[in-house]
């Protein structure tokens, strides 16, 4: 489901959003497609925000989930085009604003009363999702959002290259640079890490044996492993081993089906489609370890529905997305496991899912599981925006990484402080 990541949103535009500042006029171009052609339901109205996923039959999945529910007259919002943030945020601050809205855990979302708490909801079915997945939408004990999918990202690999070169599946950093350039041709590149190289920051850190924040909410990216991590991917952007300025970012898996590429990064939602391109000439492997203190890492995005606590039917949208997303068990296989793969939140699921139980799903399940990193709550997009600085500035700008790195900590501090004090 090309389910982006939140390390890729346009910067600007969401910030313009969350102050303000868009248009609110914009969102007239959102559509008015609904999921229930006339309505049957009991007379509430109730407006929900996708954003457009690229794989063919989810749009009409989703509408079809909410003509079936009964209770309500479900709208659904489908929303093109890159700036999705842009028009959920610009939305949030009008009377049309919608009542439910796909999007990632963000503790600003939590502090300023825009998302409501949905414990009640949750807490019966708990134990049953992925604990993970609970922590990263819990806030002083209360949960806000309810996981749909999981996507874990990692390398994609053309073994048959692999072989054709004589090399083997890196296990560091260090073995990644090696790699690249020996699997560099004159119509292939080694590697595709994304276009910025942004989906790469936060494995970096934690393949580099850091984390983004400790447990108290203090910066712990900032360390020696990470800064010489960052020059290693600086050797490799600079190698001309990599594939820049693809037609297509990071989430399309079409550099690497159309053979522009040895490696890319990229999430589980693409496996169908490079099977389908490639067959079996596909296998995977987690971020590997930086330095000597690292290891592997995956991470684990995934989009979660969230409740408008600020809308005019927070109930009737709190009950349509416990019909949804946490009594209809069929719906929810339905939609992580038929357009793309993703993994079940819930657990019951994700162990009964057919499709992901051999193969190359069943080989990403498990890495997921052994290597796996979820979103923390706490790391807002300000946050996400000064690692962004110091991606282009360490990496593609050859600044001194330790220099952006203490840059950075200074800007996340800040911001931790406002929000915790």
């Amino acid at each position: 489901m090309s389910a982006l990541s939140n390390t890729n949103w346009d910067r600007r535009n969401v910030l313009r959003a969350a102050m303000g500042l868009a248009a609110a006029g914009a969102l007239t171009a959102c559509g008015s497609n609904n999921g229930r052609g006339g309505g049957s339901g009991s007379g509430k109205t109730l407006t929900q925000y996708f954003h457009a996923y690229g794989e063919a039959g989810v749009e009409q999945a989703v509408k079809r989930y909410a003509k079936a529910y009964k209770e309500a007259n479900v709208t659904t919002q489908w929303i093109t085009g890159n700036n999705f943030e842009q028009k959920l945020f610009a939305a949030l601050l009008t009377d049309n604003a919608p009542d439910v809205f796909e999007f990632h855990p963000q503790i600003q979302l939590v502090k300023s009363g825009q998302v409501a708490d949905l414990t009640d909801i949750i807490e019966p079915v708990k134990d049953d999702f992925n604990q993970a997945d609970i922590k990263s939408h819990t806030v002083d004990g209360k949960i806000y959002g309810v996981r749909m999918i999981d996507d874990p990202q990692f390398f994609f690999y053309r073994p048959s290259m692999f072989e054709k070169a004589k090399v083997e599946v890196p296990t560091t950093l260090e073995e990644l640079l090696e790699v690249a350039d020996k699997l560099t041709t004159s119509k292939v590149k080694g590697a595709f890490l994304g276009n910025d190289l942004t989906p790469l920051e936060r494995p970096l850190v934690w393949s580099a044996g850091a984390d983004t924040l400790t447990e108290d909410n203090k910066p712990a990216f900032n360390t020696d492993a990470v800064a010489e991590g960052l020059k290693q991917l600086r050797s490799l952007f600079t190698s001309g081993n990599l594939l820049l300025g693809a037609p297509a970012d990071w989430w399309d898996p079409s550099a690497f089906t159309q053979g522009l590429t040895a490696i890319q990064w990229c999430g589980m939602w693409a496996m169908p489609a490079m099977q389908k391109a490639l067959g079996d000439d596909i296998g995977i492997f987690p971020f590997p370890k930086v330095g000597s203190a690292g290891k592997p890492s995956v991470y684990n995005g995934g989009w979660s529905m969230f409740v408008n606590a600020k809308g005019k039917n927070v109930e009737a949208a709190k009950e349509y997305v416990k019909w949804l997303w946490i009594d209809q068990k069929e719906y929810q296989e339905d939609f992580a496991t038929s357009y793309g793969f993703h993994i079940p939140p819930r657990t019951s699921l994700a162990q009964s899912a057919t499709k992901l139980k051999s193969g190359l799903p069943a080989e990403g399940v498990k890495l997921f599981n052994e290597f796996g990193h979820f979103d923390n709550i706490g790391w807002t997009q300000a946050m996400i925006a000064a690692w962004d600085d110091v991606m282009a500035n360490a990496v593609r700008k050859n600044g001194d990484p330790k220099a952006q790195l203490d840059a950075a900590e200074k800007k996340v501090d800040a911001e931790l402080k406002k929000l915790f004090g």
